[in-house]
Order: structure tokens, then C-alpha cells, then sequence
């Protein structure tokens, strides 16, 4: 989550400072809270939240559940993590439908804070549960809002209901309770409503969506708020909460490198559940809100069961159980790679994925460094290759790997470079499904006996070169022929075209799987 990146950062550091310590003093705890205090102001976390957060955690710092503990390090970071789930609100809140559907949910907020971007988000993903949901288009202020959600419904594959252009032209609340009379008739299970918004919160906006509410009587009333704008965030909340009120938050643009931290107080300071949390600009990017698995990246403990879900959700199963019994009877191609690109393609961004791992803070320069167009080059490179040679790379000559690196926009080298890395994890694949110990690239065997395979290791089979009457083209085949005999001295080697030096951190061996490091 690159919006609470810092304030991660700070206590990730406050927190290292103090596994050096067999027993906490009070002057520990003390300059450990400090810490924690300067961290949560710097991140624009409303004072009074601060203030009694700060103060549980020392009460439970300084009691005898840290005293009694044989780590009080990490006790105080459990404490810190129950804490940070309080403010965030405790425990998950999904949606609450309608016994009687249609389901009615309104959509309020300031411009530009998300809100017709969410409602496409929210569209997508009602429709993967299996709700036919209807995009009611009750913004007629902003300048060409009902074109975007026109737009954003097209690419969620959602149906519209705008039967006014906008631009100043037309009764909001009349669209929006016409909205709810055509998702009954026409058998819409979910309405969602969005309503405009302002630059600042002003009396005419707050009474146009007190009117919206009673005339729809809506389920669920989400207010969408920047992550972004910080403390302005919490007063626009109290303000919609005083005007409208609402049932819940979306937190949106939790992608962006601001400071973020008011978006902690939201829940605390309005008593109201955030429910979703939008992670990006894809309508796919967009997860139910869980308090514990945010406390858990903000202080850099991973977010593994999303990570898991995700996986769930874009893997086949039938699929994974075929390349399970590839890799067991040495049957594993590179056409049954490019399939599992592609389905790890579908659960999204490899940072953000990377950034849910346990201790992924340690990795900030190599996640921002991580180039995603890579496994679209190494996607290339395979694709350029014909059936046959896809399942059988030692068909792979020069004159081949030249032509396929023309294909593809690559060079010999990194043709080569890919094979030699898909051979060397094949290998490894194969030993882990039969149950035995890889034997890492760089690492030598785990386990076994050192320099067993080294003679072998260090014989190299001749090779007759090309025969080619072309000069240039019989130079070039003779130098992808050589680079691909030669095996590059690489720490952890992957499916990739890069050459991280050896002792970087993991994230470069994730990193060579699909592309450059």
C-alpha cells in the first residue's frame, strides 16, 4: 500500500529498535510510544485518534502481558497491531442486501474523490458474485459525468440507466427514483446510484443528496473519500455524516505516494465500517476492506490470505492439478508456462502482489524498481516460437533462436538466457514434485554433498556452429549458439532475462522469473 508506505516505514523502524531488548523499561516503552505518536501525526492521523491510540498502547505496554512475555518485542507489536485494527474498525463489514431486492445503493462524496470510477469497481465485482447490478446515472452537475459512467458501465459490462444528458439538464432525484422503478421491472437485483459531487462540501450538495436518500430509501449509503486529501478527509466525513449520514466508507486511491493516514481516522472519528478499498485504476482493482489484514501491511506482516483469495480466484484448479502431474512425469513445456503466465496475469499487479509478502518494507527500492512489461517481453519471446519448439526447446538451434528473437523484438541473448533459466527450474520443479532436494543455481545442492556434480558440471559438448553462406547471419547464429553453451554465474536463477547480482534480496529471483532485474 504505497499511501501508508512511510508511515510503515517509521514503525517498522521504532519497532526494530527494540529486539535488541530482553526486558522493556517504562523509559523503553515511553520512547517506543514517542516514536509511535511522531509516525501517526507525520501521517496525518486525526489528533484525537492519535492521542488515544498512543495511550492504549501504553497502558497495554507498560501492563503485565508484556512483562510476562518471554519476547516483549514482539508482544508490543501485537498490541500495536490489535490497536491499529480498533481504529480501522475492528472487525470486516460486507455489504447488507435487501430481503426484498432490488438492493439500493447510493454513492456520495467530494468531486473527483472516485465515486464513478467505484460504482464501475462495484459493478464488476457484484456481477463475478452473480448480481445483475444497474448503474443509475443521478450526477447531472458535473461537466460530461454521465459520458464517463456511460464509459466505465461499458467497460464493467453493466447495464446504464441515464435517461438525461447531464451538464446542468435534468432532476437528479426523479432519475434516481426512476432509476429503482426500471431495475424492478427489468429484474436489476442491485441499484447503484451516483450522485454528484462538489470541489468543497456546500449546503446545495448536502440538500440534493438528503433528497436523493429519501427518495430511493437506499440499503447502503457509501460515501467515497480520498486517501489522499488528508485531515480535510475527516472534516468532509463529519460533514456528509451531520448532512446525509452514511452507512459506509470506500477508501479510494490507496495506490497514490501521499501520506494517507487521515483515511485511519475515518472509521474511528464517524463510528462507520470501512467496507472497500480501491487499489488502483483497473475496475479489478478493488478489495473488501478487512481491518486485520491492513493493520497487518501497515506494519509490514504481509497480507498473505488476500494474497491467497486472489490466487484462488484467477488459478484453475483443473489446470494446477495437470501441471502438478506434468512436472512429476517430466512433461512440463514451455506452452504449459505461457498458460501459467497468464493465469498469474489475471490476479493482477506483481508489485502489488510482491508487496503483500511479510516483510516486504526490506524490498521498497526493488518493488519500485520492478519493470511489469517484462512478462509481457518474456510472454513474447515464448510466443514467437512455434508448438514444437514450445514443447521441446532443444530443437532450438541458432538459426531458430535468431528468428525468434526477431519475432519477439528481443535479442539472441535473451532467447537464451530464457531457456537456460526454464531448463534450470524445470529441473527443480521436477525434484521438489518427486520429493526430493532442488539443487539451486548459484547455490550448489541443498543437502547434499558438496562438489558431487562439479566434473560433470564442467564438461561442455562440442557444437559444429552455423553453416550458413551468409556472413552476417552465420555471425549471429555462431554468437547465440555461444551464449547459449555458456551458463551465467547467477545467484537463485528464474524464468528471466536479466542479471541480478548475486546477494540481492529475493524480490530479484521473483523478479528474473518473468523478466529483468
Amino acid at each position: 500500500m504505497a499511501t501508508f508506505g512511510t508511515l510503515s516505514d517509521r514503525l517498522t523502524e521504532t519497532f526494530r529498535n527494540l529486539r535488541t531488548k530482553g526486558k522493556l523499561s517504562p523509559a523503553d516503552v515511553d520512547g517506543t510510544v514517542r516514536e509511535i505518536r511522531r509516525a501517526l501525526l507525520d501521517a496525518d492521523v486525526a489528533l484525537t485518534v492519535v492521542k488515544d491510540f498512543t495511550a492504549r498502547v501504553r497502558e497495554r505496554a507498560l501492563g503485565d502481558e508484556v512483562n510476562r512475555a518471554l519476547n516483549p518485542a514482539q508482544q508490543v507489536v501485537q498490541i500495536v497491531n490489535e490497536e491499529l485494527i480498533g481504529i480501522l474498525g475492528g472487525q470486516q463489514r460486507r455489504l447488507q442486501f435487501a430481503k426484498n431486492p432490488p438492493t439500493v445503493i447510493m454513492l456520495a462524496g467530494l468531486q473527483g474523490s472516485g465515486k464513478t470510477t467505484f460504482a464501475g469497481k462495484l459493478a464488476r465485482m457484484l456481477e463475478k458474485d452473480g448480481h445483475t447490478p444497474l448503474l443509475v446515472a443521478a450526477d447531472l452537475q458535473r461537466p460530461d459525468a454521465v459520458g464517463q459512467l456511460t464509459v466505465v458501465a461499458e467497460r464493467a459490462g453493466a447495464t446504464i440507466f441515464a435517461p438525461e444528458p447531464g451538464n446542468g439538464v435534468g432532476d437528479p432525484v426523479r432519475v434516481a427514483r426512476d432509476g429503482v422503478e426500471h431495475a424492478r421491472r427489468h429484474q436489476h437485483d442491485v441499484v447503484i446510484v451516483d450522485t454528484a459531487g462538489r470541489l468543497g462540501v456546500d449546503a446545495e450538495l448536502m440538500k440534493q443528496a438528503a433528497d436523493i436518500r429519501r427518495a430511493v430509501d437506499p440499503d447502503e449509503v457509501l460515501f467515497v473519500i480520498d486517501a489522499m486529501i488528508g485531515q480535510d478527509a475527516v472534516n468532509t466525513a463529519r460533514a456528509f455524516q451531520e448532512g446525509v449520514d452514511f452507512t459506509g466508507v470506500v477508501l479510494s486511491k490507496l495506490d497514490g505516494d501521499a501520506r494517507g493516514g487521515a483515511a485511519l481516522s475515518v472509521a474511528s472519528v464517524t463510528g462507520r465500517p470501512i467496507i472497500f478499498a480501491s487499489t488502483g485504476e483497473n475496475l479489478e482493482d478493488l478489495e473488501p476492506f478487512h481491518p486485520d489484514r491492513m493493520a497487518s501491511r501497515i506494519l509490514d506482516l504481509g497480507d498473505i490470505l488476500t494474497l491467497i483469495e486472489q490466487a484462488q480466484a484467477a488459478f484453475d484448479e483443473e489446470e494446477a492439478r495437470k501441471v502438478a502431474e506434468k512436472l512429476a512425469t517430466e512433461q512440463f513445456t514451455l506452452e504449459d508456462f505461457l498458460e501459467q503466465m497468464q493465469q498469474f496475469k489475471k490476479m493482477g499487479s506483481m508489485k502489488k502482489m510482491l508487496g503483500m509478502l511479510p516483510g516486504a518494507g526490506n524490498m521498497k527500492q526493488q518493488l519500485e524498481n520492478f519493470d511489469e512489461r517484462e512478462i509481457d517481453r518474456t510472454e513474447a519471446i515464448i510466443r514467437s516460437m512455434t508448438p514444437v519448439e514450445r514443447r521441446n526447446p532443444k530443437l532450438l538451434n541458432g538459426s531458430r533462436r535468431l528468428r525468434i528473437a526477431r519475432g519477439s523484438g528481443m535479442t539472441v541473448t535473451d532467447v537464451n538466457q530464457l531457456v537456460q533459466r526454464f531448463d534450470q527450474a524445470a529441473k527443480m520443479m521436477k525434484t521438489v514434485a518427486r520429493g526430493g532436494v532442488p539443487n539451486i543455481p548459484g547455490m550448489g545442492p541443498m543437502g547434499g554433498k558438496p562438489g558431487a556434480s562439479s566434473k560433470r558440471g564442467n564438461k561442455q559438448k562440442k557444437s559444429g556452429g552455423s553453416r550458413s553462406g551468409n556472413p552476417a547471419k552465420r555471425a549471429a547464429e555462431n554468437a547465440g549458439l555461444a551464449a547459449s553453451s555458456t551458463t551465467p554465474n547467477q545467484a537463485g536463477s528464474g524464468f528471466g532475462l536479466g542479471r541480478p547480482a548475486a546477494g540481492e534480496p529475493d524480490l530479484a529471483e521473483i523478479q528474473k522469473l518473468f523478466g529483468k532485474g
